[in-house]
């Protein structure tokens, strides 16, 4: 389908929260507007579809069908497919559950809860790490996240203008952790096999290359170094040894700019 911002010639805005403020949120257009629908349920809807069949499989059509509407009922509350998916990154961020501020909490193990639920939401979302590298992420919900990591890493004693820098290091190695993470567990999904048993079966013909073997046999010492029983296991450790890495590297730089 043509975008809206296609079919009048104008230029897409860079966020659908950059919009007009006072515009009415429920229905973008005034009235006579389709009865029973509004932006948040069409927004949850949207969700739902993309966990349930990826991005790229996503359209204003399958929306429309899934809300048992017309593709053309939907565009009273979005302008445009970006527009939506925006509103469903950002309502993903939601389900982040975001520490207290609390003076008496070590930041370390607060900067720790907050990696672990950005991993987590990546994990559950596949599709959200393509979103969020594709729009500003400027809605309530990202601010509010945003908001509480710069509490946390402004608060550790690291120079003011290092602060930006520490904060990508930890979240874009979460992204790219979280990324991955759930993309194998896509994979494996559609497989119908277990994820150990779909590293087993990896395993098992990577050993038939003979041409590999001094690499195979190196990274089969480091994964019986790792330890872990399952799958899970060892993605948790190396997400955790990973995380303590990076925390080191900042009460490091912490202690330098002290000196």
């Amino acid at each position: 389908m043509v975008r809206a911002d296609q079919r009048s010639g104008k230029t897409p805005r860079p966020s659908v929260w950059l919009e007009d403020r006072d515009q009415d949120r429920g229905g973008r257009r005034g009235g006579g507007q389709p009865s029973g629908l509004d932006r948040d349920r069409i927004t949850e809807a949207t969700v739902r579809l993309l966990d349930a069949e990826g991005l790229a499989k996503f359209s204003m059509r399958r929306l429309a069908a899934e809300l048992d509407v017309t593709a053309m009922s939907v565009y009273w509350y979005v302008d445009t497919k970006d527009d939506l998916l925006e509103l469903a990154l950002d309502r993903a961020f939601g389900e982040l559950a975001l520490p207290e501020p609390d003076a008496d909490e070590d930041w370390r193990d607060r900067l720790r809860a907050l990696a672990r639920e950005y991993r987590a939401l990546l994990v559950r979302h596949s599709w959200l790490s393509a979103l969020a590298g594709r729009f500003l992420n400027i809605g309530p919900n990202a601010l509010r996240f945003s908001c509480a990591v710069q509490q946390v890493l402004g608060s550790v004693g690291l120079p003011e203008h290092g602060v930006t820098g520490a904060i990508s290091a930890v979240f874009q190695f979460v992204y790219g952790y979280g990324t991955v993470e759930g993309h194998f567990r896509d994979r494996v999904a559609s497989t119908g096999l277990t994820p150990d048993e779909y590293h087993h079966r990896a395993m098992t013909e990577v050993t038939r290359d003979s041409d590999a073997s001094d690499v195979i046999g190196q990274s089969a010492r480091i994964m019986e170094a790792r330890g872990g029983d399952t799958v899970q296991e060892m993605l948790e450790r190396d997400f955790s040894f990973a995380l303590d890495l990076l925390i080191a590297g900042i009460e490091a730089m912490v202690a330098r700019s002290r000196d």
